[in-house]
């Protein structure tokens, strides 16, 4: 493996851009006595250079500052919830700090994130990509650097990054084939935004199910939207509108089922006799819906404690991070009565 790149100081961008150090250091404060041009420069410079602002004195200045970035889409689901707890565990154990932040679903909030964990010099990041993220490229000035970055349940191909996450194409498959084993025989999917694997091999998979079992997956039978509850809400006016309802529906996740099964209740929809349902997650909310929702369970706690344990073994160890290159955690379908026709006949 190559050498990590050696930290760049405000005399290597004075050196390239042939002006002095202390105009760099006033441009990289916004001193008001520079030159808007020069200032534009300079910060340019920093950028691609990968410079780090230094926060503590020189003097004082360590390798290591025992802090691991958690980057998360948000934090107010319960999944990333006992993510974060998993993680939590390992860091204080191996006594390190933990900075965590939400990209909010945005990739231009996770690249800011990025920025600031790479200045707040965090010794490793944890990361699951936003809804939007359509490059890695925010990441690779820690990749250059040689600081560790691991990728978890939303993840992205990397060669020096490791990616764990569970089969969903796995998933997807099994409970669409659970759904026709109910009876089902005109399943709708809502799924999100296809670019992240979570979502196009839930999709897969379903896609496949229906081809094994001789069904035709239809474009009117698909719905891509952000999963949110008012999302669910909205897509069940649009399958009221159908002349040919769905007989099953497999939603990527809990909270967008829910919102579309309270709406179809309202309606008079029958669940499970006229339209069977099944979600992904296994949120607690599943079991206050009623019926109570199918779904898919894996362990968030489990997630967040693996991508941890690689992580500080990386860095206490020296272990290889590409010896992990792809793990694979495990997942298990939940059967509830929101999908159960068979039993209501």
């Amino acid at each position: 493996m190559s050498e990590p790149e050696k930290e760049v100081t405000i005399y290597d961008i004075a050196k390239k851009l042939n002006i002095s150090a202390a105009t760099v250091s006033r441009g990289l404060k916004d001193h008001p006595g520079i030159n808007k041009n020069t200032k534009k420069k300079i910060l340019n410079a920093a950028s691609e250079m990968g410079y780090r602002s230094n926060s503590f004195a020189s003097s004082l200045r360590k390798k290591k500052s025992n802090i691991i970035g958690v980057i998360v889409p948000r934090l107010n689901s319960n999944f990333m919830s006992d993510v974060i707890a998993g993680i939590e565990k390992v860091v204080n154990e191996a006594n390190y700090n933990l900075f965590i932040s939400q990209s909010l679903e945005t990739m231009k909030k996770e690249a800011s994130n990025a920025k600031a964990m790479f200045n707040n010099r965090v010794d490793g990041l944890l990361v699951s990509l936003a809804y939007d993220t359509t490059n890695i490229e925010h990441f690779e000035a820690f990749v250059n650097r040689g600081i560790p970055v691991i990728f978890f349940d939303r993840v992205h191909e990397h060669q020096q990054c490791p990616n764990i996450f569970i089969d969903n194409y796995k998933a997807g498959y099994n409970i669409t084939s659970h759904l026709i084993e109910q009876g089902c025989k005109r399943i709708m999917h809502i799924g999100g935004n296809q670019l992240r694997n979570v979502y196009i091999e839930r999709y897969n998979g379903y896609k496949q199910a229906l081809i094994d079992h001789n069904l035709r997956a239809e474009a009117e039978l698909l719905i891509i939207n952000d999963l949110s509850a008012a999302a669910g809400a909205e897509a069940a006016r649009t399958i009221l509108k159908m002349p040919e309802k769905p007989d099953g529906v497999f939603v990527a996740n809990d909270t967008c089922a829910i919102g579309c099964m309270q709406v179809l209740k309202k309606e008079g929809i029958k669940i499970p006799e006229d339209i069977a349902f099944a979600g992904f997650n296994n949120d607690p909310t599943s079991c206050v819906i009623e019926p109570n929702l199918t779904t898919i369970d894996y362990k968030g706690y489990e997630m967040g404690e693996v991508a941890a344990r690689i992580l500080i073994n990386h860095l206490d160890n020296n272990t290889d991070l590409q010896q992990t290159h792809s793990l694979i955690l495990r997942s298990e379908l939940v059967v509830r009565e929101s999908s159960l026709k068979k039993s209501t006949k």
